[in-house]
């Protein structure tokens, strides 16, 4: 882990002055779908890429692959030489609309109106050849990210909304799901369950720490604060059995402010506060989950997205937090966006008394510190970082979803497009660098992830959330990784 042991050190002596000639691996140029034939990607100079999953595909199951590809992970599966994936929608129609929702019929689905979910895929790591995919999860909506469930079992599937009867569905929404990684198979999705105790808000991903099994969890609710969570299972293995949902909060410090005014490398004292009611009804005027946390002293960020396990500690990124602003109006909180940090908590060593040998590590319920490992200072360094994820050789990739309607965003590999969307790494120094362009359309990219034995980097454009056009792709690439830092 020698690159994100240098993340903080970087941070620390300020952002130091890099190489030109020594940038990640080198000068982007538009490549060719080894598949396809299509220029979709730029890369640098040795990495192929094949393109699958497109939407409208019929699938094993003998539905269409469903729009809006988003947060994603990498499995071993029960194919010999394949690797699984299990894909978010985040399908944005309206309540039962059947526009490229997520879909089996006569599945057991927590809403019957659900438009969105996930869909497994069994694929080929040297070839990207599709071995077989089918819808693994449906009957919710707006699945956004989510993360690795303890012990690598599955999927953990996020809803980024709160939207409920009022709105049209059948059913409260604002949760998080499990998938299973063995189970679904075509024509078979994973009953659709909800897990309240994890909170009911705007849920965007989660990283599970593999020595407690604490899940932590991001809010990206726009406009407003958002807060930075933990759940505490009573056990690891069965989320659905209960436990604590908790805020952080900057000890000595209630509603610290993380947006602005924040210093590469500094450390944050942290504690943790109790969310006493993570189910509210909010239908009926009950306090969010966000009011309670920051009405105890929780700590403000702004949007929080994608969220990893690594290097000892859980990074997590603000897409829009930070001082040097993107132009775009105040939210009705007042705040001006900015292009984006990436923070990381580090939890507290102590063990528990009553730990008893029994079971993964019970580890400082409290303490623990926060840290900003990196803050954009413009678009063209990193714009908007939203999904991210760790490489096997130790190394940090951001996926960019430009939010800014204000600031155009054009790339000379990318002529025509207004807003373009880039892979960002993160080098051994722990300064940014361009690794991959979306040179089709204006999609965010999404889910990236690394295949089990690290050769293959799979990642989303998004597509629509509401059409079919433009559609969602995952990609697979490869390419000479030693030969540079991710």
């Amino acid at each position: 882990m020698q690159t994100l042991g240098s993340h903080a050190a970087w941070a620390t002596a300020g952002r130091p002055r890099r190489r030109r000639d020594r940038d990640g691996y080198g000068p982007l140029c538009r490549a060719r779908a080894a598949s396809t034939g299509e220029e979709l990607l730029a890369l640098p100079a040795g990495f192929t890429y094949t393109v699958f999953g497109l939407t409208g595909t019929t699938m094993s199951d003998g539905q269409a692959t469903p729009i809006a590809h988003d947060g994603m992970a990498a499995f071993p599966s029960p194919r010999r030489g394949a690797v699984r994936l299990i894909r978010n929608h985040e399908v944005r129609t309206g309540p039962g609309s059947p526009t490229g929702r997520v879909h089996v019929p006569g599945s057991d689905r927590y809403d019957e109106q659900g438009v969105a979910g996930t869909t497994t895929l069994d694929v080929d790591p040297r070839t990207g050849r599709v071995l077989e995919h089918f819808v693994s999860l449906n009957g919710t909506t707006t699945n956004c990210a989510g993360g690795v469930m303890y012990g690598g079992r599955g999927w953990l599937s996020c809803e980024e909304t709160t939207a409920g009867p009022r709105q049209g569905w059948q059913r409260k929404h604002g949760y998080v799901f499990e998938v299973p990684l063995h189970g679904p198979g075509p024509g078979r999705p994973a009953a659709s369950r909800p897990i309240t105790a994890m909170g009911r808000f705007s849920h965007e991903a989660v990283a599970v720490d593999p020595r407690t099994g604490y899940v932590y969890e991001t809010e990206d609710d726009s406009g407003k604060p958002n807060g930075f969570y933990r759940y505490r299972p009573r056990n690891p293995r069965d989320l659905a059995g209960g436990g604590v949902l908790e805020m952080l909060k900057i000890t000595g410090r209630p509603g610290y402010d993380t947006r602005e005014g924040q210093r590469m490398g500094a450390r944050l004292p942290v504690e943790w506060v109790r969310i006493d009611d993570p189910d509210p009804d909010l239908e009926n005027g009950a306090a969010t989950c966000t009011q309670q946390g920051l009405a105890s002293g929780g700590a403000q960020f702004n949007r929080l997205e994608g969220c990893w396990y690594g290097d000892g500690g859980i990074y997590f990124n603000s897409t829009s937090g930070g001082d040097a602003k993107n132009g775009d109006s105040p939210g009705a909180d007042g705040y001006r966006e900015g292009y984006g940090q990436v923070w990381r908590y580090i939890p507290g060593r102590r063990r528990d008394r009553d730990h008893g040998g029994r079971g993964p590590h019970r580890w400082d319920r409290d303490g623990g510190t926060l840290e900003l490992v990196y803050e954009s200072p413009g678009r063209k360094v990193l714009d908007s970082p939203d999904n991210l994820t760790f490489t096997p050789r130790g190394g940090i990739i951001l996926c960019e979803d430009d939010a800014s309607s204000a600031d155009a965003d054009p790339h000379p590999l990318a002529p025509g497009l207004d807003n373009v969307n880039r892979l960002i790494g993160l080098d051994p120094g722990g300064a940014p660098f361009e690794f991959a362009v979306n040179i089709t359309d204006d999609s965010e990219f999404a889910g990236a992830c690394f295949s089990p034995d690290g050769s293959v980097l799979f990642a989303n454009t998004l597509g629509s959330t509401t059409d079919l056009t433009p559609p969602g792709r995952t990609y697979a690439i490869r390419g000479p990784w030693r030969r540079g830092p991710l």
